[in-house]
């Protein structure tokens, strides 16, 4: 399914929603500075949830091969959690952008809190229309953001913009695994609803990048490792008695319309996309 069928995320919207989530979460006491999903390398580790969470930007950090030279932007930086590891990690610089106000205030009260304010800055703004010139940065990461804007041919080709030559863009991206269900599972309807987000073309991928002005370096299907096994956890963390409200199989709806980690799990038609590419 293209972004063409779907609903498309109105950025002003987004932002809306993630400054509650995250003003939420800073009231009833699940802030957590990585606002994405875990990753894990094998079907047995046992790391947990925030141990996962981290990997995945270290997986982003091998994969754009940055060191203390560089300058990378965070595009859909939330609350600046993978920006700030970035930066521990590799003494590079991070500019980090959201459209969310409140993700951002809180994004650079963290950077100043570590220390890393200097290396460390985050800018309300829109990726659809990048506030940067042209060949800014050195590598691009977008870590479960781009589902949330509405024309990722428009920001992927802004991407390329603010890329130097050979600079790198790794990102995930959520879209159906084959096989495609004549009816679609409905924890994806919500999760795209409640989210504000949509879901991805994967056998136009490349082509998309390509269109950007960006050459493909690699395209993995990492359901397995990410979202399958982080709505199991997520799920094991809440308990039973956090579940949303039972699904009526008959009709394909929750009679409970908010969304809930719950909704996806075990959903493998639910699927992750881990991307790498780069400008000529």
């Amino acid at each position: 399914m293209t972004d063409s069928a779907q609903t498309l995320p109105v950025p002003g919207a987004v932002g809306e929603l993630y400054d509650q989530l995250t003003l939420n979460a800073m009231k009833d006491g699940t802030f957590n500075p990585n606002v994405h999903i875990g990753y894990w390398d094998t079907p047995d580790s046992e790391a947990s949830i925030d141990e996962a969470m981290d990997r995945l930007t270290d997986v982003f950090i091998e994969r754009m091969g940055v060191d203390d030279s560089s300058h990378v932007l965070d595009l859909g930086c939330g609350v600046g959690g993978p920006g700030l590891r970035v930066v521990a990690h590799t003494g590079a610089r991070v500019t980090g952008i959201s459209i969310s106000a409140e993700q951002i205030k809180t994004a650079n009260r963290l950077a100043d809190q570590a220390g890393v304010a200097d290396r460390a800055v985050f800018r309300h703004g829109d990726a659809m229309k990048l506030p940067f010139a042209d060949g800014s940065f050195d590598a691009v990461m977008a870590l479960e953001s781009i589902c949330h804007m509405p024309d990722r041919q428009q920001v992927l080709t802004e991407v390329c913009r603010v890329l130097v030559p050979g600079g790198r863009l790794v990102l995930t991206d959520v879209f159906e695994r084959a096989p495609r269900k004549d009816v679609r599972h409905p924890g994806i309807d919500k999760f795209c609803r409640s989210l504000m987000a949509t879901m991805a073309d994967v056998d136009d991928y490349a082509a998309l990048l390509h269109r950007s002005g960006l050459r493909l370096r690699g395209i993995l299907d990492v359901t397995e490792q990410t979202t399958l096994r982080t709505g199991r956890e997520l799920v094991k963390m809440a308990g039973a008695e956090d579940r949303p409200a039972a699904l009526d199989e008959s009709n394909f709806h929750f009679t409970d319309d908010a969304f809930h980690p719950s909704d996806l799990a075990g959903v493998d038609d639910f699927g992750c996309l881990l991307v790498t590419a780069e400008r000529p």
